[in-house]
């Protein structure tokens, strides 16, 4: 998955599903309107979907009832498998939300624990179930919920049940679905030692399995090595990058960059996963003070080190804002034949592809070691070096040009060709060329040794 470009769905939210499941309908069609986004991702240059949650759920499909089953609301098990084998057809691998630390109160077993109470053979599946105290919900005794929001009821990964019953549940979503992954909500407080178990299982069932895992704060070796997971979300990187843009100072980035991946960077051998946005963060296009920085910030996601992803319908600029605990505004429903029709910046569909279309055709940009060249408070420099080429990446955050002076590390070199527009080059002279960037702009070029 480290070469593939991810393009994230929430389908409860595009298909425009119901907020809630009644349960008393039989499965709509609606998951079989993907297909055409699956076109739509190749033409953006996207090659890996990462489809939000899909199985039977209360409400906002983080809140599952039955791990073996579709969401109605959205279709079929059937359906599901279709659209993956079009999918795959395509060359596009998929990877599912997989929610394994808690689920809504109307999943199968949390039903028997409130009707049978003490006597129910479910009460040590769930987390801290405690019958001499009083629930919020009135239930007859507490249990934890997923950060106190008790309509997320918190499984017991201790019980070896509960790890059979997900693990044969992954079992069906392979074998059946044929899924290529699973990124794993709330896996920085999933247990350890399930992680592991999982890993194993996958990984046996199918050798190239990617486990992506959702870690908002942490330091994320603790669950990216050989016995866990293969990646997980890079929020620390998130707020740097718009922060670096809305305060116009690359000095708030480019420590961190350092860190992460410079010569000594914690994550230099890891291929974290990088996104400017998502289900649960405001739209990039809303999340910019200045709109005219978009372009720079997903150069940014495409240049840096990582495995980027888009969230559908920030490729053509939409806007988003999340609202206290609300979050319709960034999960629309769209029809795709008016797909366009809500853009904020219809013009950076362009530009993400062609930044797409470099990262595939230049393997600096997905495989190359980060090295930090300039850091000012309005201009950043680095270069992507991968066995004989090397990308210099270029951003100026002033609203005046700004030239540099740079020292070329190939002295025999000639000329330097600008990547983004190949009739444009530089001349190097005695070992030095002078890049020139317009106000607000970036450039790549081809440095190679």
């Amino acid at each position: 998955m480290v070469n593939r470009i991810f393009y994230q769905i929430y389908p409860l939210g595009l298909l425009g599903a119901p907020e809630r499941n009644s349960f008393d309908f039989q499965p709509t069609s609606k998951i079989s309107k993907l297909k055409p986004w699956l076109d739509h991702m190749l033409d953006l240059g996207c090659d890996a979907l990462y489809l939000g949650p899909v199985f039977e759920s209360v409400s906002h499909g983080y809140d599952t009832v039955d791990f073996f089953r579709v969401d109605r609301r959205l279709g079929s098990n059937k359906l599901l498998k279709e659209l993956i084998d079009v999918a795959h057809s395509k060359g596009i691998a998929v990877v599912l939300d997989a929610v394994f630390n808690h689920v809504g109160r109307e999943f199968w077993a949390f039903k028997d624990l409130l009707k049978n109470k003490n006597n129910s053979r479910y009460r040590d599946w769930f987390k801290n179930v405690d019958f001499s105290k009083e629930g919020v919900f009135l239930d007859g005794f507490s249990y934890s919920g997923w950060q106190d929001h008790y309509q997320l009821v918190e499984l017991n990964h201790e019980n070896p049940e509960v790890r059979v019953h997900l693990l044969e549940a992954v079992r069906f979503w392979i074998n059946f679905l044929n899924i290529d992954g699973l990124r794993l909500d709330t896996a920085d407080i999933l247990d350890k030692k399930f992680l592991i178990e999982l890993s194993t299982f996958t990984k046996t069932l199918h050798p190239e399995f990617w486990l992506l895992g959702e870690t908002v704060s942490g330091n994320y070796l603790t669950w990216v090595n050989d016995k866990m997971l293969d990646s997980v979300t890079n929020y620390e990187l998130h707020s740097p990058l718009y922060e670096c843009f809305n305060k116009h100072d690359f000095n708030l980035l480019g420590p961190l960059l350092q860190r992460q991946s410079g010569a000594r960077g914690k994550y230099r051998n890891v291929q974290l996963y990088t996104f400017v946005d998502n289900h649960d963060v405001n739209r990039a296009f809303s999340s910019l003070i200045n709109r005219q920085h978009l372009p720079l910030l997903y150069a940014l996601l495409f240049t840096l080190p990582g495995v980027p992803s888009i969230y559908y319908g920030s490729e053509f600029g939409y806007a988003g804002t999340r609202q206290g605990f609300n979050d319709t505004e960034l999960r629309p429903a769209i029809t795709y034949s008016n797909r366009w029709r809500e853009a904020k910046y219809p013009e950076i569909f362009q530009t993400i592809k062609q930044l797409i279309s470099l990262r595939k055709e230049l393997p600096s940009l997905g495989h190359g070691n980060f090295i930090l060249i300039v850091l000012r408070k309005k201009v950043l420099v680095f270069a992507r070096e991968f066995e004989n080429e090397r990308i210099v990446a270029a951003y100026n955050l002033d609203n005046s040009c700004v030239e540099l002076k740079m020292v070329h590390s190939a002295l025999e070199t000639t000329e330097i060709k600008d990547v983004l527009d190949r009739n444009l080059s530089i001349n190097v002279i005695k070992g030095s060329f002078v890049l020139n960037l317009p106000p607000l702009s970036f450039r790549l070029l081809s440095d190679s040794k």
